[in-house]
């Protein structure tokens, strides 16, 4: 059994029609389970659950005191490439825009990790295009040698791999892996991946099964909001991360949720969600999955992303870029400046974060402890 016979069993369910059914008791029946079924989370994404948001934002609230205490890990993201062969509509590095490319060499990535290091940040995530050619495993091999004297913790976010490559990475130190389906909805997938490798929808999905099976410790799975109808998108973002959490119990699962930001191809979300469905979103997914990592990024902007975290933030990132090369004095090289994946909306420092966070009443950790 593969995720995507969960996805097939629920692509064409009616979910306008079961809203539709859905009434207040319904969904206070959920108010005293310990865990949500399948019924009870779509009880929870219909338009009825909004009337008890407040009682559902309290038990959120509590689960996540309960399970991570009032702990905040901070990470920050280290593009190292941003050449890419995918054509994605809504991505700054889609390969039809006509921008500089960059890939740093070892030494400026030692130097990137040097600056990084610096501020107190010892979680990095490191970027790249999807491109095989200009950033092959064994470029993002010697970039992790480089980076493990600097950091405890090394995630990746690049194009999906095999088996034995995640294998490969992992024997050398890697220890989380990041990957996006972007939409389940395969009808806009489709519509929006446009060209390259990334229209495989089905590699795509099973990309966190191939890590988790050869022992990536931490997965992170994502859409972007924004792309299709969020209800039905969170419904199979939570199912699938239930389905990683119960295949896989020895890897922490976690879940972004970002929504679309302006690019340079200027690509507008045909569906919008407000501020207040993104607090709900939240709130859903912390009550479905108690357990799980929730990373807010920052395509929000420092007001929301600071009265989010008591909903159930265990994540955030601090000090983001997202042009390559773009920490430390590098990123004033206006000769070889490039074209950021997206607009992000919050540019605070690793320490404006960590006082925030203090302030929060919430305790920022930047060493991952798992790896002492």
């Amino acid at each position: 059994m593969s995720f995507l016979d969960i996805y097939n069993k629920y692509e064409n369910f009616d979910f306008l029609d079961f809203f539709s059914k859905v009434n207040l008791n319904d969904v206070k029946n959920t108010f005293h389970k310990e865990t949500l079924s399948s019924y009870d989370l779509v009880v929870l994404l219909s338009n009825k659950s909004d009337v008890f948001l407040e009682e559902l934002a309290q038990k959120a609230r509590s689960i996540s005191l309960r399970n991570f205490g009032k702990v905040i890990f901070l990470y920050t993201p280290m593009y190292i490439a941003d050449y890419c062969v995918n054509e994605c509509s809504y991505c700054g590095f889609n390969a039809r825009n006509a921008a500089s490319r960059k890939k740093l060499s070892l030494y400026e990535i030692k130097k990137e990790a040097e600056y990084i290091h610096s501020t107190g940040i010892n979680h990095v995530l490191v970027l790249t295009g999807e491109s095989r050619i200009e950033s092959p495993v064994q470029y993002i091999k010697d970039a992790v040698k480089i980076l493990k004297k600097y950091f405890s913790s090394i995630s990746i976010e690049i194009y999906p791999l095999e088996k034995e490559e995640y294998k490969m990475l992992i024997d050398i130190g890697v220890d989380g892996l990041t990957i996006y389906q972007e939409v389940y909805d395969k009808k806009m997938y489709d519509k929006v991946h446009i060209s390259g490798p990334k229209k495989n929808y089905l590699f795509r999905m099973e990309t966190p099964e191939r890590a988790a099976s050869v022992g990536m410790r931490t997965i992170n799975i994502g859409i972007l909001l924004g792309i299709s109808d969020w209800q039905k998108e969170i419904f199979f973002l939570a199912e699938h991360a239930r389905y990683l959490e119960d295949k896989f119990p020895s890897s922490e699962i976690s879940v972004s949720i970002p929504r679309i930001r302006p690019q340079v191809s200027g690509f507008t979300a045909p569906y919008e969600i407000n501020d207040k469905d993104f607090a709900k979103i939240i709130i859903i997914l912390r009550l479905f999955l108690p357990r799980a990592g929730i990373t807010i990024s920052t395509r929000e902007n420092a007001y929301l992303r600071d009265n989010l975290i008591s909903l159930g933030i265990t994540r955030m990132s601090a000090g983001s870029t997202t042009v390559v090369g773009g920490h430390g004095s590098s990123k004033n090289n206006s000769s070889e400046k490039t074209l950021p994946q997206f607009q992000i909306f919050d540019e605070r420092s690793v320490d404006e974060m960590k006082n925030m966070i203090i302030l929060k009443g919430y305790q920022p950790v930047l060493k991952d402890w798992m790896n002492l």
